[in-house]
């Protein structure tokens, strides 16, 4: 135990919540990474757990819990061998439920928040676009006011959920003149006429739905608008710095269990007559692999303090994605490597661990688009503020 972030109960709950991942998961994993499709129950049966409002307030059924609550969860996702279904859960839980949480009005988090705690309804993020990719401020879909409706058009990209999900949290220009400050966030239920979607086709997390998503004249009523009104950049900025955070502890999580898996394999296998654990070639490598991982995780778990105490830690969490996701390729790679043929090997872990990894210096912000974000901050003195 690391008590410095981690107490007691917070132990008794990773193992409680390793219990129920190896029992309620693990036995479906390879059956939902080959149909690219989780089973309704499981959500229902996080939701009877808790998993789903560890830090969602108590009022709508949450637990309101501690941060490291949440960085165990995403932890313990990343070591049963599907970052598709990880990326589900935390997708649903961290990225639509944190628009619900933090903009939705009292109505909306009444019908969608406690749902969604509950397992009962599935939230999908819909932020990228198929022309835009990184570059949030160049977003082309529109919600023009209609009297009492805003009429939705427009395409999103890459949405995790995308396909199953009950409802969409929609970034959309609300004033086609302004770069920033025309975009608005609402809150859009699946059934809504002009809502059509289509599954990708994925190189990793093959057991999560991803979504490129069409808007074709999509009338919603005005008071499903999430916040003010040209608020949704700052909105969309500010909970940026939670999902890195959210991508480097998965990277450093993924990259612990692949050195584990490693190191276990090669206490097994012997050749010329020793066990791999006993060549000094080999040794060297895991003990720098070990220090990457541990150094990684330390700076994660401090960013995670600091973003629990209400700090706005933008420039950290963005530093923080940028190097533990090239820190778990990398390990991910050289621990394929120690396994020999084996690490190629579709029945065991690597392979698909590498496949899903490749995922995380792309996905929430390109490492370009964070070197760039972070070289804004510490060259040009550029000072992120948080919405108001």
């Amino acid at each position: 135990m690391n008590d410095m972030y981690f107490t007691e109960e917070h132990d008794a709950f990773r193992q409680s919540f390793k219990d129920f991942l190896q029992k309620e998961v693990k036995p479906h994993i390879e059956k939902w990474e080959e149909t690219g499709t989780i089973d309704r129950f499981i959500w229902k049966k996080f939701g009877e757990m808790g998993y789903f409002g560890l830090n969602t307030p108590e009022a709508y059924g949450g637990l309101n819990l501690d941060i490291f609550y949440t960085i165990i969860f995403l932890e313990e996702l990343q070591k049963i061998d599907s970052g598709g279904f990880a990326a589900a859960m935390w997708a649903h839980a961290y990225l639509a439920m944190t628009h619900v949480t933090k903009e939705g009005d009292e109505r909306i988090k009444s019908e969608y928040l406690t749902a969604s705690v509950e397992g009962d309804k599935i939230g999908c993020l819909c932020i990228s676009e198929p022309f835009g990719g990184s570059d949030v401020a160049g977003m082309r879909t529109t919600a023009i006011k209609k009297g009492d409706t805003y009429v939705i058009n427009g395409s999103k990209t890459f949405i995790t959920n995308g396909i199953y999900s009950d409802y969409l949290v929609v970034a959309a220009k609300t004033n086609l003149e302004d770069k920033h400050k025309g975009m608005s966030i609402f809150i859009v239920d699946r059934d809504t006429p002009g809502i059509s979607a289509s599954k990708l086709n994925k190189l990793g997390w093959r057991a999560s739905d991803t979504a490129e998503i069409a808007f074709d004249n999509v009338v919603i009523p005005a008071e499903n608008l999430m916040g003010e009104e040209g608020k949704g950049f700052p909105y969309i900025m500010q909970h940026f710095a939670l999902e890195r955070l959210i991508m480097a502890v998965n990277a450093h999580a993924r990259a612990e269990y692949a050195l584990d898996y490693a190191i276990q394999y090669m206490s097994e296998r012997q050749a010329f007559g020793k066990n791999l654990n006993e060549f000094q070639a080999l040794r060297h490598k895991v003990a720098e692999m070990a220090a990457d991982v541990e150094m990684h995780k330390e700076f994660n778990y401090s960013i995670a303090k600091r973003l629990d105490k209400g700090q706005y830690v933008v420039k950290e969490a963005s530093m923080a994605k940028m190097v533990s996701t090239k820190m778990a390729d990398s390990v991910i790679y050289d621990c394929l490597q120690m396994l020999g043929g084996y690490g190629y090997m579709e029945d065991y872990p690597m392979a698909r661990l590498f496949r899903d990894s490749r995922l995380g210096p792309i996905g929430g912000g390109t490492s370009e688009i964070l070197k760039e974000i972070v070289a804004k901050m510490v060259i040009d003195k550029k000072d992120y503020k948080p919405a108001t």
